[in-house]
C-alpha cells in the first residue's frame, strides 16, 4: 500500500532524527562527529589551511556555544502546541472533552519553561579562584575516578572530586553531569535539580498530548461506527474495515494530527527512558560523566568496607541511601553540612 509505505517512510526519518538530535546533544564524540571529522580531512587537502580554521571555529561556535538547539527546541515546541492548539482542542471541546484535561498540556508547558529558564540561567558550579578552596572539601577523592592532586590545565586549578572541564563552556563545573545543548549550560550540583524539574514536565508535556491525541481519535472512531463497515477494495470486493484500514483513514483524514502524535509518542518514548535514566543516576548519587566513566571497571552503589580494594575496581562511595542521595540533588551539600557529619 503507499499509505504504508509513506508511513514507514515518515517512522524511520523521525527516527532517524531523534537518534542523531540524541547522539549529537548526549556525547562529545559520537558518529557524527566522527563523520565531520573524516570529511573535514579529506578537504584539508583541497582547502587552504586558514580557511579550515576559520570554519572550524565557525561550526564549534555554532553546534556547542550558539542557541541553535535552544531555538530548535522552541521550534518544536511551538510546532506541537500549534497543531494541538489549531486541531485537537478544538474539535476535543466540541466533543465535550473535559475543560481541566484539555488546558493540562498548558500548565506544563508553563512549568516547563520556567524550570528551563532557571536551568538554562542558573550557575552550575563554577569553580573559580575564589570557592575553589571551599567546594574541594565538600567531595572526597574515590582514587579511581577521581585522583587528589590532578591540576586543570585550562583553568590552572586541582580538579575538586567530582567536577570536569567542559570544553564547551571553557570552566570546571563542581560535581559535573554533562553539557546540555537543549539548554545551552552545563548542568552540574546547583542547577540539577532544575534539570530533573525540566526534564520530568517535558516528558509529561509529551505524554499527556499523545494520551488526549489518541483519546480524540478513538472517539471520533467510536462516533462513526467506522470498526463495523466495510470498504472495497482494489479488486471490488467487499471487505471489513482492519487496523490498517482504519489508521490509512485516519491518516488522511488528519494528516497533521496523526504526524504530531507520532512524533509525540516516539518523543514520550525517549524522554521516558532518559527520564528514568536520571531518576536512577540521582537515587544511586551518581553524574552522567561518573556513569560513562564508571562503565570501564566493575562498579559498586555502596560504600567499600576493604580500603586496600585495587585502583581498577570503581566503588561509588559517595551513595548515602536513597534518600540522601535524593535530597542531595535538590539541596547540594556545602562545607559547613560536610563537618557536621565528620
Amino acid at each position: 500500500m503507499d499509505f504504508l509505505t509513506l508511513f514507514l517512510i515518515y517512522l524511520c526519518f523521525v527516527l532517524t532524527t531523534i537518534a542523531l538530535l540524541c547522539i549529537c546533544s548526549g556525547r562529545k564524540e559520537s558518529f557524527l562527529t566522527r563523520s565531520v571529522n573524516g570529511a573535514s580531512q579529506v578537504l584539508s587537502f583541497v582547502i587552504p589551511t586558514q580557511l579550515q580554521g576559520v570554519t572550524q571555529r565557525a561550526l564549534h561556535r555554532l553546534f556547542h556555544t550558539s542557541c541553535l538547539f535552544v531555538v530548535l527546541h522552541i521550534a518544536l515546541q511551538a510546532a506541537v502546541y500549534g497543531e494541538y492548539t489549531w486541531e485537537v482542542f478544538v474539535y476535543c471541546w466540541e466533543l465535550q472533552f473535559h475543560l481541566l484535561l484539555l488546558l493540562l498540556p498548558y500548565l506544563l508547558l508553563a512549568g516547563n519553561m520556567g524550570c528551563f529558564i532557571l536551568c538554562s540561567r542558573a550557575n552550575p558550579g563554577v569553580i573559580t579562584k575564589s570557592n575553589h578552596a571551599s567546594l574541594v572539601k565538600i567531595y572526597a577523592y574515590d582514587g579511581v575516578l577521581f585522583q587528589k592532586g590532578i591540576i586543570c590545565p585550562t583553568c590552572n586549578m586541582e580538579k575538586p572530586a567530582r567536577s570536569k572541564h567542559c570544553s564547551f563552556c571553557n570552566m570546571c563545573v563542581h560535581r559535573f553531569d554533562h553539557h546540555c545543548v537543549w539548554v545551552n549550560n552545563c548542568i552540574g550540583a546547583f542547577n540539577a535539580k532544575h534539570f530533573f524539574l525540566y526534564l520530568f514536565t517535558l516528558t509529561a508535556m509529551a505524554a499527556t498530548i499523545a494520551i488526549i491525541t489518541i483519546a480524540f481519535l478513538i472517539q471520533v472512531v467510536l462516533l462513526s461506527d467506522m470498526m463495523h463497515g466495510s470498504y472495497i477494495d482494489d479488486q471490488g470486493q467487499e471487505r471489513a474495515v482492519e487496523i490498517l484500514f482504519l489508521i490509512q483513514h485516519l491518516f488522511l483524514t488528519f494528516p497533521r494530527i496523526v504526524f504530531m502524535l507520532g512524533f509525540v509518542i516516539l518523543l514520550t518514548l525517549v524522554l521516558g527512558a532518559y527520564c528514568c535514566f536520571n531518576l536512577y543516576l540521582a537515587l544511586t548519587n551518581q553524574t552522567s560523566n561518573e556513569w560513562y566513566k564508571s562503565r570501564r571497571y566493575g562498579c559498586s552503589h555502596h560504600l567499600t568496607s576493604q580500603p586496600h580494594d585495587r585502583q581498577g575496581v570503581y566503588k561509588n562511595i559517595y551513595s548515602k541511601g536513597v534518600w540522601m542521595n535524593l535530597k542531595e540533588i535538590f539541596k547540594p551539600p556545602t562545607v559547613l553540612e560536610r563537618k557536621k557529619k565528620t
